[in-house]
């Protein structure tokens, strides 16, 4: 009678099982960390963008104010993205001729506005508001991270519910004066100092942590 498998058939259909079965079980073990990864929380990843705009040369080296390109931020719920003409306050008098620019430079021509890419992107099911942050106080580097020191941006925390959670609990330590909301340093301020100012604050701006963590704050 003819033999219809080798005898190396039976080696490899154990080896099959141990590794279905290995894997089943890392998955079982190992799946649910995927959800505390950078992979899943994107912290650290750059994005690619039309323009490879470093935030270090023009906060850190020439100290532009995060207010002059994202010029809606104290008055808008959106940040919003720096028009081509804002660009071009400067890249018309230098680095006329850059490559990189071009893109800048065809916009302008064209009349279509570049397309910049989300970095801080929140779920359309979250409802966030910039000018009621800034107008607390709450400095742009809480939730941006130390943009000052990064070439290309990236996301500096998890923008999951727990990450807004743990501020609108204890919203008073994370408020400042409202003309530093654009500082990268921190404040040089003793323990007392701030504490007589967040209690101060959190009255002024009636910060009721109770209310804070309510659902209807940010989904609406």
């Amino acid at each position: 009678m003819a033999q219809i498998f080798r005898p190396s058939a039976d080696t490899y259909a154990r080896l099959i099982m141990i590794a279905v079965i290995v894997g089943g079980v890392a998955l079982v073990l190992l799946g649910p960390t995927a959800g505390w990864s950078n992979f899943q929380s994107r912290v650290g990843w750059g994005v690619e963008q039309p323009v490879p705009f470093s935030h270090k040369h023009h906060v850190a080296g020439l100290g532009l104010d995060c207010r002059f390109c994202h010029a809606t931020v104290e008055t808008s719920a959106h940040a919003d993205f720096p028009s081509t003409h804002v660009c071009m306050t400067c890249h018309s008098q230098i680095w006329t001729g850059a490559e990189m620019l071009a893109p800048v430079r065809q916009s302008l021509a064209s009349g279509e506005p570049l397309q910049w890419n989300r970095v801080a992107k929140l779920p359309d099911y979250v409802y966030f508001n910039h000018s009621i942050h800034i107008a607390r106080g709450v400095a742009c580097v809480e939730c941006h991270g130390r943009v000052d020191t990064m070439p290309l941006l990236a996301r500096a925390h998890p923008f999951e519910m727990r990450f807004c959670l743990d501020c609108h609990r204890n919203p008073a330590s994370r408020v400042g004066p409202r003309d530093q909301v654009t500082r990268m340093t921190p404040l040089v301020w003793d323990d007392a100092t701030h504490r007589r100012f967040a209690l101060a604050a959190a009255k002024r701006y009636h910060l009721d942590p109770n209310r804070l963590d309510k659902c209807d704050i940010c989904h609406r």
